[in-house]
C-alpha cells in the first residue's frame, strides 16, 4: 500500500471516530501515531508522543492563548460585560430591535479583548438574554443575534483562530490580527442590517426600547471605554512596532485585570477566572498536540502533496478549487469545534491553496468566516449549544431557526470577501 494511500485510511479511521465522539484530540493524536508507525516505524512514532507534548508546550509562539482568553474571563467575570451591554443599550433608545442591536454591537466589542466566540456567545447570553425576553422579544431573535455575535469573537483581534492559523501556515501574527479588523466590522455592520430587515419584516419579534436623552447616551458611553481602550491599545501597539502580538496578550491581560481589579473583582473572582482560563486553555492545547502528532504523519504520508497532484490533473480553475475547499470546511464545521477543525484541516489543504496562487493572509480570513458559519449551522452549531446551556427553556429548534438570517449574512460576506480580497488585506 502507498503511503498517500495509508494516509487516506487513517483520515477516513480519525474522521470515522470524531462521528463517534470520539474526543478529537486523540482521535488525532492517535491517527497520527499510527500512520506514523504504519508508514515509518513505530519505535519513532513513540519518540513522537514522547517529545511531541513537550514540544508544543514549550513553545513560545503559544503563549498568548492562555492571556487572551485570560483577557475575556477578566472582563466577564468582573462584571464588565454588564456595563457594556447597558451602555450599547443606552446609544440605541427606543428604537424597535434595538436591545437585539446593542447585543450585538456589545458582542463585537466584548470580541476585541475575548479572542474566543463560544465566551463572548456566553457572557453576552448571559447579560442580554433575561433583558431582552423581559422586553418581550421573540425567543428567534434574541437567541439568533447572541448566536451570531458570539461569532465575531473568532475573527475581531485578538483571535485565537487567526493566531493558529498564522502559526500552523508560518505567516505573521499581526499581518493576520489586521487583516482581521475590516471582515469582523463588516460582520457587525451586517448583522445590525439584519436585525434591522427582521424588524421591519417581522415587527412583532421586537418591541421599542425606552427612550433615552442624550445625557443618557453620553453617560452609556463609560462601559465601552475600557474594552475599546484595550482593543485599541493592542492593536496599535502590534501595528506600531510597540510590542509583538506575544506581549501584547500579557500587556492586554494585565490592562484588563487591572480594569477588573478597579472596578471591584475580589480575590474568588480572581481565582475562578484563572481556573476558567486553565480549563479552556487545556483544551485547546490538547487539540494542538494532537494535531502536531497528526502533522508528523502528513509529512511522511505526502498526502498534502498527493492531492494537490490529483487536483492538478484535474486541470480546475483556482476558485473552483477554493469553493470544494470551502464546501469542506462548511460540511466540517456542522459537527466540529471551530479550532480543531483549523488545527485539522488548515495542514491538508493549505498546499492546495498555495499551489492555486491564492494570498495566503486572504484565505486565512476566508478561511475562518467559513468556521463562523460552523458555529451558527446545524445540526451542532456550538455557539447555539452554549446559549442553550444559558437558556435550556428554549427550544433548539428557535434557535436554529433565529440563527438562519445570520446565516445568510455571512454567506454574503463571504461572497463580498472573496469577490474583493482587498477588504480583508488593505490594512496588512
Amino acid at each position: 500500500m502507498s503511503t498517500s494511500m495509508i494516509g487516506v485510511v487513517c483520515i477516513a479511521v480519525m474522521l470515522l471516530l470524531i462521528v463517534l465522539r470520539a474526543p478529537i484530540a486523540l482521535t488525532m493524536a492517535l491517527a497520527g501515531f499510527v500512520g506514523f508507525g504504519w508508514i515509518v516505524a513505530f519505535d519513532p512514532a513513540i519518540s513522537i508522543l514522547a517529545s511531541g507534548p513537550f514540544e508544543t508546550l514549550s513553545n513560545y509562539s503559544f503563549s498568548p492563548i492562555p492571556m487572551f482568553i485570560l483577557m475575556g474571563v477578566f472582563a466577564s467575570k468582573s462584571g464588565m460585560s454588564q456595563e457594556l451591554f447597558q451602555g450599547a443599550r443606552a446609544m440605541f433608545g427606543s428604537w424597535r430591535g434595538g436591545m437585539a442591536l446593542a447585543a450585538v454591537t456589545s458582542c463585537a466589542i466584548f470580541s476585541a479583548i475575548s479572542g474566543s466566540s463560544m465566551a463572548t456567545a456566553a457572557s453576552m447570553s448571559r447579560v442580554a438574554l433575561p433583558e431582552m425576553e423581559k422586553n418581550g422579544y421573540a425567543p428567534t431573535l434574541a437567541t439568533g443575534v447572541l448566536a451570531a455575535g458570539g461569532t465575531l469573537g473568532i475573527m475581531i483581534p485578538p483571535s485565537i483562530a487567526l493566531l493558529l492559523y498564522a502559526l500552523i501556515t508560518e505567516q505573521s501574527v499581526g499581518a493576520m490580527f489586521m487583516a482581521g479588523v475590516i471582515p469582523g466590522l463588516l460582520g457587525l455592520v451586517m448583522y445590525g442590517l439584519t436585525v434591522a430587515v427582521l424588524v421591519i419584516v417581522f415587527p412583532n419579534i421586537a418591541q421599542p426600547g425606552k427612550a433615552t436623552t442624550l445625557k443618557e447616551k453620553f453617560l452609556g458611553l463609560k462601559g465601552l471605554v475600557p474594552f475599546t481602550g484595550v482593543f485599541v491599545f493592542i492593536i496599535g501597539g502590534i501595528y506600531s512596532g510597540w510590542f509583538t502580538p506575544t506581549e501584547a496578550s500579557a500587556v492586554g491581560a494585565a490592562a484588563t485585570l487591572l480594569i477588573a481589579l478597579v472596578r471591584g473583582m475580589r480575590f474568588e473572582q480572581f481565582k475562578d477566572a484563572v481556573g476558567e482560563t486553565l480549563v479552556m486553555s487545556a483544551m485547546i492545547f490538547f487539540m494542538i498536540i494532537g494535531a502536531e502528532i497528526f502533522g508528523y504523519f502528513l509529512s511522511v504520508s505526502r498526502i498534502s502533496f498527493s492531492l494537490v497532484e490529483y487536483v492538478d490533473s484535474l486541470h480546475l480553475g483556482p476558485y473552483m478549487i477554493l469553493l470544494c475547499v470551502l464546501i469542506l470546511f462548511m460540511v466540517l464545521g456542522c459537527v466540529m469545534d471551530s479550532i480543531a477543525m483549523l488545527l485539522l484541516t488548515v495542514p491538508v489543504v493549505y498546499p492546495l491553496i498555495e499551489a492555486a496562487g491564492f494570498d495566503p493572509i486572504w484565505f486565512g480570513i476566508v478561511a475562518v468566516i467559513t468556521v463562523e458559519l460552523g458555529l451558527i449551522t446545524p445540526p451542532v452549531g456550538m455557539n447555539v449549544f452554549v446559549i442553550k446551556s444559558v437558556a435550556p427553556h428554549i427550544s433548539i429548534g428557535d434557535m436554529y431557526k433565529g440563527v438562519m438570517p445570520f446565516v445568510i449574512a455571512d454567506l454574503l460576506r463571504l461572497a463580498l470577501i472573496v469577490a474583493f480580497p482587498i477588504l480583508a488585506i488593505g490594512l496588512v
